[in-house]
């Protein structure tokens, strides 16, 4: 549903066409709106005049500014010049009072029905963004300067040397630690971390740019190649960014075999990946607890297994 009738008087409004004005150094009049479909955490628009058209992400100035770390991600990632991000335009704050709202300006992407090429050249470029030419510097730590956010849920990003110890306290220790504040203990958390420590000591993966929340719906395609977008970035085991893709149903093969070609993984991915998907089924839980409670508990017994 369009909406145009004095739009660019809504204060909100008039605010973000302000800024993309200046970002852009070409006025810009938001004369048309309509929301689509967005996220768990914010609004999503389109919105143009008639010279443009922008995909902007609104949501209440609450805490955090949690679209700030998704422009950071985004604009991380398309700085590699591996694989392409949506164009981030402008961010801020409108000026409102206590009725303020975060947001977001992308620049608007149409999507086509992706191909078995399309799908192939999303699984080369996120094997050139995990494994680049140039290596990253041997001081390079698993972490990230500061935490972000994974959906709803804030991610602990402290650095650490070691995978197995970034991985056990960050990830996992620090969804157990959300979930007993909720009043839910699937497993003993010092036990557990533990554990998963001393199961990953045998894997020094090097440190890559994962895009951290890999899954079919953040992921496009359009008629100059595939794009992701809505990033947890990190410095992390590149292995953590295919489990994802594979915990509610694989992308298509073309993807994998694209991937594997460029990027080979090491013997017991087949293993590690069930600990990898462990942090995702621990944050549904969190975020919307429910069956994921019980997913999550399913999934922790499986990691159990393996120790």
């Amino acid at each position: 549903m369009y909406m145009h009738a004095g739009l660019s008087n809504e204060p909100m409004w008039h605010f973000i066409s302000d800024h993309i004005s200046r970002a852009t150094a070409s006025c810009f009049l938001c004369q048309h709106k309509e929301q689509i479909a967005g996220g768990d955490t914010h609004q999503a628009f389109l919105i143009k005049d008639t010279a443009a058209r922008y995909f902007v992400k609104i949501r209440p100035h609450q805490g955090p500014l949690q679209l700030r770390h998704e422009a950071e991600g985004l604009t991380a990632i398309q700085a590699t010049n591996t694989i392409n991000t949506p164009r981030v335009v402008c961010h801020g704050i409108t000026d409102e009072g206590n009725n303020s709202h975060e947001y977001l300006v992308q620049g608007f992407l149409r999507f086509t029905r992706p191909e078995a090429s399309d799908w192939h050249a999303l699984g080369a470029q996120l094997a050139q963004l995990h494994c680049p030419t140039e290596r990253p510097p041997l001081d390079q730590k698993f972490g990230w300067s500061h935490n972000n956010y994974l959906g709803k849920t804030e991610q602990c990003n402290d650095t650490y040397q070691t995978w197995s110890v970034f991985f056990s306290e960050c990830r996992i220790g620090a969804m157990l630690e959300n979930l007993a504040r909720q009043g839910h203990r699937l497993v003993n958390p010092d036990v557990f971390v533990t554990q998963t420590e001393l199961f990953l000591q045998g894997h020094s993966p090097t440190p890559s740019l994962v895009h951290g929340d890999l899954w079919s719906g953040n992921v496009g395609h359009t008629g100059k190649g595939p794009v992701i977008f809505d990033p947890a970035v990190h410095f992390a085991d590149r292995e953590t960014d295919l489990a994802m893709t594979e915990l509610f149903g694989r992308l298509p093969e073309p993807f994998y075999v694209a991937y594997h070609e460029a990027a080979p993984l090491k013997d017991g991915y087949e293993q590690r990946k069930q600990l990898y998907q462990l942090y995702h089924w621990l944050n549904h839980a969190v975020m919307f607890g429910d069956n994921y409670l019980d997913e999550a508990k399913s999934a922790i017994i499986r990691c159990q297994k393996m120790y």
